[in-house]
Parts: C-alpha cells; structure tokens; sequence
C-alpha cells in the first residue's frame, strides 16, 4: 500500500458521515470497503428494515462503527415523528431517580442492539443553566451540575449494560447560551471558576464512569479560546489532561452553521471540509459530517469533500499524520469493543 492510499484508508476511518434511504447507497458501500470508520443514522434510515441495514452494513466492514443520536424524550431517531416511548433527560432528572435513569438507558441501549446500533450520542450532560436556552432545555438533565452529574453518569452505565457505547455531549457546555449553534456561534462569557464549578462536573462524572465517546460543541468560551471547543486545541488538552479522558473525541456535526461561522465557509459542503481538518488538527478523533437530509445533498458530497480535504492536509504536512493515526487507532479500539460478534460484557458497568 502506498503513502496516498494509506492516508486515505486512514481519513475515512475518522469520519462519520450519514446517508439518506434504508439500504446501503453505492457511494457509501465502496466507502465502507474502503476503509469508513462509522455511520450516523438519522430518521430516514430508521424507516425500513434497520436490522437488515446495519447487517449489511457490518457485514461490509465488522468493525464500522454504527450510531444514532438516541437521547430519549423529543430527541429520537429511532421513533422520529411518533411518540417517545422513553422519557426525556428533563423527566428523568425531575425524578431523581439514578435507578430509573440507568434502567431507561438500557432499556434504550437494548432497542438500538436490536436493530444493529453499536453507539448512542448521548447523554446530554450540558447544565440548563440559562432557562431561554433554546436548543438545550429539556434535553438537559437540569439546571444543577451534581443532578446533571448524577444522572449523566447513571445514563452511561445503562447504555453499558445494553453492551451500547456512549457520548456525553455538548462539551464543553451548552447550557448557558442563548443561541442555537445549528444557526449561529454561541460565546459564554463565564469566567474559568464557573466553568470548572458547572459546566465541567458533569462531564468529569461521565468520564468516571466510562464514557466512550465526549462531544465536543461549536462554543466558544472566550476565557478558554476564542475558537470553538470543537476546533480548539486547548479544549481537547483541558479534556485529556484535567478531565483524564481517554476514549473518542467526537465533534458535533460540522455541517452545523455556528463552525461556519468561525470557519468562514459560505458553502456547506466547504465548510465541513475546512471543520474537519480543523477539528482532526485540534485533536478530535471521530469527525461527525452532518445530516444530509437537512443540509441538502445525499451525503456523498460532505464525505468526499472532507476525505479528500484531510487526506490532503495530512499528506501536505498541514496536519501531522501522527495525528490522524493516532485518532484513527482511538476509533478502531471502540469498534472492536462494540462490533457484531464481541462479547457484550466488555462495556458492561459492575
């Protein structure tokens, strides 16, 4: 294998794109084959035979990673446009009730091994802490850092008992803003105290017990950064090294308006390949491409685009390809631990 192929084979393993249909489209079965990390289910590949999809999938690659965000309450893939059959973060903390929250995570963890789903992007473990929040609110545990602690942690260990993987989300926070970062950029202008005394302890506490995945968001903490966490090297320092994190990095999807606003991009499809490289270069490990049922397009457009654009910088010297091994390795690792055919026990909590 040549150095292009390598580096290629290597960039699709990071990203993350989603498709739209509910059978493998041509374009992402040769990207399967070709070396993709994961998938990102949204609704419209929830409509059909998703058993049957994610086989073909895994059979295709045994180690692809499939996800879905599968928060509980308004925010669900698999039940999209129905009733939610499982409550919502908010319910679950206005119960206290650690026991509860564990059982509905598996419960929900369970559902999504049926149909194939190795990862759930939750829990949401961002402190409502601004009421007129307006993307947050009840997909948030509360408005306390210890109950979004608590409960965050308890979803966690419920997704392990299904043998699911988790991503606790959106880090570093985005509880206190008044901006929706699917349209525009959020600032939080907190000091660090406040950010160490809120925003932080949950995610510490989903650290502690084992989450895979951290979800870094399109905020920007000026006290930090003044780049987005998801694009920022200091945020990914301040998560391995104060919050001891070890798993995935994951980004939220860079199809999402409040990056391009940061990263100048007028087309979408530009704007999630200058995310990813930017994202890649910052540390992040897993790069979430979008949903091209919102964005427009079938998904092909975004993963070409940010295949090409990181293949590029890590074969120009722009990013290190120690960087793009170094989170390609992080993926496979959680792979192994969730694909088809491993032992469920290896993400169970005691």
């Amino acid at each position: 294998m040549g150095a292009a192929e390598r580096i290629e084979r290597a960039a699709a393993s990071v990203l993350m794109p989603g498709f739209l249909g509910t059978e493998p489209p041509p374009w992402l079965a040769r990207a399967v084959r070709g070396g993709l990390g994961s998938v990102l289910y949204f609704g419209q590949n929830f409509t059909g035979d998703t058993a049957r999809l994610s086989a073909e999938l895994h059979r295709l690659a045994p180690g692809l990673l499939i996800a879905s965000d599968e928060e509980g309450g308004a925010v669900s893939r698999l039940h999209a446009g129905g009733p939610a059959p499982y409550p919502s973060h908010a319910e679950l903390g206005a119960a206290d009730d650690t026991d509860r929250t564990r059982e509905v995570a598996r419960a929900l963890g369970e559902e999504l091994a049926g149909v194939g789903v190795d990862a759930a992007l939750s829990p949401v473990v961002d402190v409502n802490s601004d009421p007129l929040n307006p993307v947050i609110g009840v997909r948030a545990f509360g408005d306390r850092p210890d109950l979004a602690a608590r409960h965050g942690a308890a979803f966690v260990e419920g997704l392990h008992r299904a043998g699911r993987a988790s991503a606790a989300k959106h880090f570093p926070g985005h509880g206190d803003t008044r901006v929706d970062s699917h349209a525009a950029l959020p600032v939080i202008d907190i000091g660090a105290d406040l950010l160490a005394e809120r925003e932080l302890v949950p995610f510490a506490a989903a650290v502690r017990a084992g989450a895979d995945m951290v979800m870094a968001g399109h905020i920007v903490v000026p006290a930090v950064d003044g780049a987005p966490a998801s694009v920022s090297p200091r945020w990914y320092a301040l998560l391995r090294e104060d919050l001891g994190f070890a798993g995935v990095a994951i980004t939220d999807a860079l199809d999402m308006k409040g990056l391009a606003h940061f990263t100048g991009a007028a087309d979408p499809v530009e704007g999630v390949a200058r995310g990813a490289v930017a994202a890649l270069a910052a540390g992040a490990d897993l790069l979430c491409l979008g949903n091209p049922a919102t964005a427009g397009g079938t998904g092909e457009e975004a993963y070409r685009a940010a295949l090409e654009a990181v293949s590029s910088a890590v074969a120009a010297g722009e990013v290190p390809e120690s960087r793009l091994t170094e989170a390609s390795a992080r993926v496979a690792a959680l792979s192994a631990r969730v694909r088809p055919g491993a032992a469920r026990g290896g993400l169970q909590t005691p």
